[in-house]
């Protein structure tokens, strides 16, 4: 009997242990708040200002980082378009809510200076190696592995290498028609839930670091597809590179680094869910809940 109950006292402080453990763990994961307010300065990387696009919409600016790494042929067109003003005073003329706001040329007939009307498809890349990719733990439905690379949500094909950008809430695309490669102006930004079954059937080049409450704020198209009767609603008042503008007029803008300490603290802690209120964590989380922490700061002209 003495035997019997040494066990039991053995076994209550072994459970009341692996509780213990477990709530130290749960504790030691900092909240989403507090890692991106205590991340170092060298765990935050600067937009470059040739890689941010600025457009004007009736809302305010509109910040977007082009992603050269997945899409090189798209942000260099996009580059020469905007030098040219191609975008200026053109629309945002099919808006479809929960999905997505497409704007560009709709009538197919503005001059495009140096950049192309039409550029080769870019659904996917191989340059990206598997070491600049920070993959997620678990799977993904859409892809073998799913995470980030150089600040941009994506996924990836271990086998053969291929990796590409995902359409998460935000994500820059180039519409296209029926060829694959007959996209190179009107793009559209992903304004609803992700819209994963378009992955690698358009090229992503970019995602909107600010201003998506102007995004937000476009007229819906009560047409049939999402266009607009009067499109200039929307219209696009002015789209600029920042490396446009005086060195005064660029707004700074900080990107937390997907390959450091607190981006990968901040997946687990997207995961595990560690504030007091949930009662059930999940321990699994996707892509596109993981949203890239970002800084910006007002241009001084």
């Amino acid at each position: 009997m003495a035997r019997f109950s040494l066990l039991l006292i053995i076994l209550a402080y072994g459970n009341d242990t692996l509780g213990n453990e477990k709530q130290s763990a749960e504790k030691a994961i900092r909240t989403p708040g507090e890692i991106i307010a205590q991340a170092p300065a060298d765990e935050w990387r600067q937009v470059r200002a040739e890689n941010l696009l600025i457009l004007e919409l009736p809302g305010g600016p509109v910040m977007i980082e082009l992603a050269d790494q997945f899409a090189p042929g798209h942000t260099k067109n996009l580059r020469l378009l905007a030098a040219h003003g191609f975008y200026d005073g053109l629309a945002m003329y099919r808006v479809i809510d929960g999905f997505v706001a497409q704007g560009g040329d709709q009538a197919g007939e503005r001059d495009t200076g140096q950049g192309r009307r039409t550029i080769p498809a870019e659904f996917t890349t191989a340059g990206i190696a598997a070491e600049d990719f920070t993959a997620l733990p678990g799977p993904d439905g859409y892809a073998p592995q799913a995470g980030f690379s150089g600040g941009f949500p994506a996924a990836r094909e271990p086998k053969t290498g291929k990796t590409w950008m995902t359409h998460c809430y935000g994500a820059v695309a180039m519409a296209r028609e029926q060829s694959p490669d007959s996209g190179g102006t009107d793009f559209y930004i992903v304004i609803g839930p992700a819209q994963r079954y378009l992955d690698r059937n358009t090229t992503v080049f970019g995602r909107v670091i600010s201003g998506m409450s102007a995004v937000q704020q476009l007229a819906r198209g009560s047409k049939a597809g999402g266009v607009l009767e009067d499109p200039e609603t929307n219209r696009i008042e002015q789209a600029r590179i920042a490396s446009q503008l005086r060195e005064t007029e660029r707004p700074q803008v900080h990107v937390m680094r997907t390959d450091s300490a607190s981006f990968r603290e901040l997946i687990r802690a997207r995961s595990h869910r560690p504030e007091d209120w949930f009662q059930y964590r999940p321990d699994h989380v996707d892509v596109c809940a993981v949203g890239v922490p970002v800084r910006v700061q007002a241009s001084e002209g």
